[in-house]
């Protein structure tokens, strides 16, 4: 899907615009993300797969898109996925349900053999 994938693009450029700008406060955000999302008591992809039900809370279509990529590389199936985007929905209602149809396209983006 083009418009996934020029999202990506544009976000890997705006992450090397930003390190080559030498940005402290664009660094101390991936420390804190690196640190938000490493195994602890919940692993990776349980972290991965509650910021995608607050992504379509809030209707982040790019959190979205970052973290159901990164739930599936961390081992989440479809399914898992699925449950993460419907607990969103759960927690922020109508709303929410319209945000989710973004989060379904990238689902099958990513899982397209199921």
């Amino acid at each position: 899907m083009s418009i996934l994938r020029d999202m990506s693009a544009k976000r890997k450029q705006a992450h090397a615009k930003m390190l080559a700008l030498n940005s402290k406060v664009y660094k101390a955000f991936l420390d804190m993300e690196s640190a938000a999302f490493s195994d602890g008591a919940l692993s990776k992809m349980s972290k991965e797969l509650i910021a995608i039900g607050i992504s379509v809370v809030i209707d982040c279509e790019s959190c979205m898109q970052w973290h159901i990529e990164q739930a599936a590389k961390a081992g989440a199936t479809e399914q898992q996925v699925l449950e993460a985007i419907e607990v969103g929905i759960e927690m922020g209602g109508g709303p929410a349900t319209a945000h989710a149809r973004f989060a379904l396209d990238v689902m099958a983006d990513v899982f397209p053999d199921v």
